[in-house]
């Protein structure tokens, strides 16, 4: 959602957007949150937001939206969703019975990653293409129990890693094992962060989260998904992200 107060703005819509956010947090873990805070509210261990709990930053205000989403790496994996995308939904709605729970639909890591996310315990995903079918499968399933919308980000990621014209693509001449600092492989139409040079010209690779593109994708799904209205008229354009790729994203 980097940019989708940018987009709303020039759309002329109003938007507030609350946070509960925990860096590769899982259901489950989120879920621990709210048990620990529910047993003794004066607990550290459930208020990890910020200082606060999850009960505290539902209970302010009302909420039309609320979404939740499992974590990338656990994503395509069905059985971590259990049942902890239920109780969430529960407590959720316990606090903010007229809310709209929606599930965010993730999306799966770069076709060059390393490694990709679980499928089962002791069982990764082989490729883009499996992490993002069996992610897909998961999330439809919790949106059936939960009788829930899905804001298909992942869906979108996939259709510009499968499309064509902007489909992203390793560069093959680039010597990954001995890289010179500044120079960086071609990484065109990519939308994960990719390879980088760290400040102490370490060579880092990244290819799970969204890059600017990937988050310009982001934002402009959720725009789509949440005010009914098509993206193609946004003149916005994330920073970095070229102009006819931005359109095509569009």
């Amino acid at each position: 959602s980097a940019y989708l107060l940018q987009i709303t703005k020039e759309r002329g819509k109003h938007l507030i957007i609350g946070r509960a956010e925990l860096p590769g947090h899982s259901l489950e873990q989120h879920w621990k949150y709210v048990e620990a805070a529910e047993a003794d509210p004066k607990s550290e261990e459930g208020k990890p937001y910020k200082g606060k709990s999850l009960r505290t930053l539902l209970s302010d205000g009302k909420w039309d939206i609320v979404t939740i989403q499992q974590a990338s790496y656990l994503s395509a994996d069905k059985g971590s969703y259990t049942p902890y995308g239920q109780k969430l939904y529960d407590f959720i709605k316990s606090i903010q019975p007229k809310a709209e729970v929606v599930i965010h639909q993730t999306w799966a890591y770069r076709s060059d990653a390393k490694t990709f996310g679980r499928v089962a315990v002791g069982q990764l995903a082989q490729s883009q293409m499996e992490m993002w079918q069996k992610s897909r499968e998961a999330y439809h399933v919790l949106a059936k129990q939960l009788k829930a919308r899905i804001i298909p980000v992942g869906d979108a990621f996939n259709e510009v890693a499968t499309g064509t014209g902007y489909v992203y693509k390793k560069d093959a001449a680039f010597d990954y094992t001995n890289p010179i600092y500044p120079n960086l492989p071609n990484q065109v139409n990519s939308l994960n962060m990719g390879y980088s040079w760290k400040n102490n010209k370490e060579f880092t690779f990244d290819a799970n989260h969204a890059n600017e593109a990937g988050r310009y994708l982001g934002g402009l799904i959720w725009y789509a998904f949440l005010f009914k209205d098509s993206p193609e008229n946004i003149q916005f354009v994330a920073n970095k992200v070229p102009a006819d790729f931005a359109k095509y994203l569009r």
